[in-house]
């Protein structure tokens, strides 16, 4: 069967990791052995000491990527007992592989003459029996190492998968979110519109083209988490002139927009509910009306937005979906880089205030991505 380009690829680079780490090893080792025996005044010869530990780790460096993928294959922490004994007796089979790799990169070494003797079948089983107990080192630390990198591979992989898993829930929730406020947005809009068709038909006809406006709006950014803060303005504006055709000079409305946030990032529909609570609770059960105060700005790298309203009389208890909504969004599109406020001041003012890092509309598309 054809090897892919990938996996090549991927054996090649984990064979030259092997074998570079192996060399390392037996460059280090063979200089400490020289200067041990040059500090002890006895002969000894550096290229050679290369040489051999060079051969006898370049065996070993062959034989690491296998062991490596057996772990991750199957790794001692399964079927504990079973595997055990089979590590055990891969030790033997790995003992006979070195000695046969060690015995064809480089002739055998006799320490008694310290000279190189030639390949034979004798020379080969003599490599192999006394290199048994030194190769037992040299495969049990492969083999620790191995599992170690597996369980490390795979704790990264089921951190991310916790991380996609978490990110696809947050996502799901913020579908959710915003697919609450669509018909909440609708329902309170149109009930607006029904109590002027009796009296003002010309004022329904006017507010239900406003509506159509506003909902090609929504239907134009989907599912998008993020919009530009003057598109967001716009659909604001366009709600806000539907409620001043409902209330009439009942409603006031002050802007208060710096121009360098009109280029910044924002949650789409975030301000429409809280813009709706305020007319809803705080001026329409007013009978002399009231205002509402739209005012955003920079500040230390964060889009302040703050809406202030008056509040007149009694209002009917809501469903909380606006303040709820709002948080709940804030908190799964930015952690703890957002932050939303609410509060009633002196019982005749309410404020809300929107705080979000500063981000620009030209990120738009890497931000939704």
């Amino acid at each position: 069967m054809q090897l892919s380009v990938p996996l090549l690829r991927r054996v090649a680079r984990d064979y030259a990791i092997s074998i570079t780490f192996w060399l390392a090893a037996a460059f280090l080792v063979a200089y400490q052995l020289y200067s041990l025996e040059m500090r002890v005044h006895l002969p000894s010869d550096f290229r050679g000491l290369i040489t051999l530990f060079a051969a006898r780790y370049l065996s070993v460096a062959l034989l690491t990527p296998p062991i490596f993928y057996l772990v991750n294959r199957w790794p001692i922490t399964e079927n504990l007992a079973r595997r055990t004994i089979a590590y055990v007796l891969g030790y033997g089979l790995f003992s006979i592989a070195f000695g046969i790799l060690r015995w064809l990169i480089w002739p055998p070494w006799d320490e008694e003459t310290n000279s190189w003797v030639s390949r034979t079948l004798g020379s080969l089983f003599q490599l192999i029996y006394t290199t048994f107990a030194d190769v037992l080192l040299l495969y049990l630390g492969v083999v620790i190492a191995a599992h170690a990198y597996a369980y490390f591979v795979r704790g990264q992989r089921q951190e991310i998968e916790r991380l996609q898993l978490r990110q696809s829930l947050a996502q799901s929730e913020l579908q959710t979110l915003r697919a609450q406020l669509h018909p909440h947005f609708l329902f309170n809009t149109l009930q607006g519109v029904s109590t002027l068709i009796d009296t003002d038909r010309s004022t329904a006809q006017n507010m239900l083209h406003t509506l159509a406006g506003l909902l090609r709006k929504v239907l134009k950014y989907g599912t998008t988490d993020l919009i530009a803060f003057s598109e967001e303005l716009a659909f604001v504006e366009s709600y806000l002139q539907l409620e001043q055709m409902r209330l009439g000079r009942r409603l006031t409305v002050r802007w208060q927009i710096s121009p360098e946030v009109r280029t910044g990032l924002i949650p789409q529909l975030l301000l429409q509910p809280l813009i709706e609570n305020a007319v809803v609770h705080g001026i329409a059960n007013s009978r002399d009306g009231g205002w509402i105060e739209i005012a955003a700005h920079l500040q230390q790298g964060q889009l302040v937005v703050v809406i202030r309203n008056s509040i007149g009389g009694a209002s009917q208890a809501g469903l909380g979906v606006g303040i709820k909504n709002t948080r709940a969004r804030l908190r799964y599109l930015y952690g703890e880089d957002a932050a939303f406020e609410f509060e009633i001041l002196d019982a005749r003012i309410a404020l809300a205030r929107v705080t979000v890092p500063a981000l620009r509309a030209h990120l738009a598309e890497a931000v939704n991505a």
